[in-house]
């Protein structure tokens, strides 16, 4: 029996999702006063203001000012009567935490950890229609780097902790909230710096974060992948050398078209296709709503000798798909010359590799210094910035609560386990035994997710409103009102 007792004590009553989903300052902005009362609609509407004041500290990574965003979620946590906690990890960098308790003592092991992280990359703001750091609401959108990762789930995050404590009901499990920095890099001055410098802050049984979706297709939501896992990023430097001289006399080892060769055989290397538990889970859950020809090909995905030509037929369909089922190698970076009438002597190229969990960077370069087969090109690879972790389990309390509300809420689309082709923060938690879970509670389109680190990044206000108040169901369930 699914637990409402907490809905009727906070007074507050869920209505339906919308009809239509959706249709640089340095300094942070003054904060926007704060209403007294438990309405969810009003909560939703102060919370957009908070998030395009959010959006509009420029927290680029490199350098980050994360410090600033920090002390600007504080102010608000504070004007509601939460206490909030803000560290400097480095020079102009830094973290907030904030708990709601339900008992005198922390109980990390019930605890559930709310996470998003404050940094955003960067941009080229000739390619975009509006200020990237203005935080413009237009056409039902708001728009700004940061809109969809991850500023708006530190927010509906921040407003679910309000909604709660402005509800005033005890609760069964501590509730904390955790915004961190430096995630678009190493996450060095953001989660390790938490986990290492202030675990005993942040520990927690359970955690969400970002990594998942609610997918929008057709005008309803399709399906909702809740990260389970996740790939593990390592970058490798591809360097080519040659002879350096003048450019009016060729030579055949120019160092640049030793690197354009090289590249060109990276580039036509797939590594082979790997079924892990969580992408069977995820494909055929898919494969039972997805109509006609991917629904065929994600079923054969399982056949023997299909495999391949299933995976081909997928990734051609949606280059995700293609991610999840392997290793993935793409060029970032490529640096050479420095004046246009000298051959340099070295050119070099940057890798993203993004590897399965328990799959070795040293196999996969392996492979490729075989294909490139160059002694004038050497590969170097780097440390990694996460390490691979054991994925979340699929039969948790908290996995089953998202399934549940889940279930509330968008009654047709299948809840599935997912393995996320991009890293975040929870990597670090989970080896730390922390159940994590992505879910980006907001229904997005694909259109709408492929602005993520792209141009006019925007998030549907609509989306947000909904992905709000979803968020918080799931997260009053599960923290739920303690026991008269």
């Amino acid at each position: 029996m699914k637990r409402f007792g907490l809905l009727l004590i906070f007074g507050v009553v869920f209505g339906g999702l919308p009809s239509a989903l959706y249709g640089q300052p340095s300094a942070a902005p003054p904060v926007p006063a704060a209403r007294s009362g438990m309405d969810l609609d009003k909560l939703a509407e102060e919370a957009i203001e908070w998030l395009a004041g959010l959006i509009r500290i420029d927290t680029t990574n490199p350098p980050g000012n994360e410090l600033a965003a920090a002390r600007y979620l504080a102010e608000i946590l504070q004007r509601e009567g939460i206490r909030a906690e803000v560290f400097e990890s480095a020079p102009g960098r830094g973290i907030v935490i904030a708990r709601l308790q339900a008992g005198a003592i922390p109980d990390p092991s019930r605890a559930l950890l709310l996470l998003g992280h404050t940094d955003v990359v960067g941009v080229e703001p000739e390619r975009w229609s509006t200020n990237p750091f203005g935080g413009e609401i237009r056409n039902g959108y708001l728009w700004g780097r940061g809109a969809l990762d991850d500023k708006a789930m530190v927010i509906a995050n921040l407003a679910v902790l309000v909604a709660l404590k402005r509800a005033g009901a005890p609760l069964r499990r501590d509730l904390i909230f955790l915004a961190t920095g430096d995630e678009e890099t190493s996450g060095e001055h953001g989660i390790e710096f938490a986990i290492r410098q202030h675990w005993e802050k942040i520990a927690a049984a359970f955690a969400l974060n970002e990594g998942g979706r609610v997918l929008v297709k057709n005008g309803r939501v399709h399906h909702i992948g809740i990260q389970t896992s996740e790939k593990v990023p390592v970058n490798v430097e591809v360097i080519a050398s040659g002879t350096a001289g003048h450019s009016s006399v060729p030579r055949s080892d120019n160092a640049i078209v030793r690197l354009a060769r090289a590249l060109t055989r990276i580039a036509e290397y797939e590594p082979p296709v790997q079924l892990l538990a969580v992408t069977r889970r995820y494909f055929e859950g898919l494969a039972a709503i997805e109509d006609g020809e991917a629904g065929r090909w994600m079923r054969a995905l399982e056949e023997p000798g299909r495999t391949d030509l299933a995976a081909a037929r997928l990734g051609a369909m949606n280059p995700v798909w293609n991610a999840m089922l392997r290793n993935t190698i793409s060029v970032t970076l490529v640096q050479a010359g420095f004046r246009s009438n000298v051959v340099p002597a070295e050119a070099r190229a940057t890798l993203n590799l993004r590897l399965l969990p328990g799959e070795s960077a040293d196999s996969l370069v392996a492979e490729l210094r075989k294909r490139v087969d160059d002694p004038n090109v050497r590969f170097e690879v780097a440390a990694p910035s996460r390490y691979p972790a054991p994925p979340s389990a699929i039969d948790s309390e908290l996995f089953q609560t998202i399934q549940q509300v889940s279930k509330q809420f968008f009654p047709e689309a299948a809840v599935l386990p997912m393995l996320s082709t991009g890293a975040t923060d929870s990597a670090q938690l989970r080896l730390r035994n922390v159940q994590a879970y992505g879910l980006l509670p907001f229904p997005l389109t694909e259109e709408d997710l492929a602005r993520i680190h792209g141009d006019n990044e925007r998030i549907p206000l609509d989306a947000f409103r909904a992905g709000l108040r979803y968020l918080h169901r799931v997260v009053a369930e599960f923290v739920g009102a303690a026991k008269p």
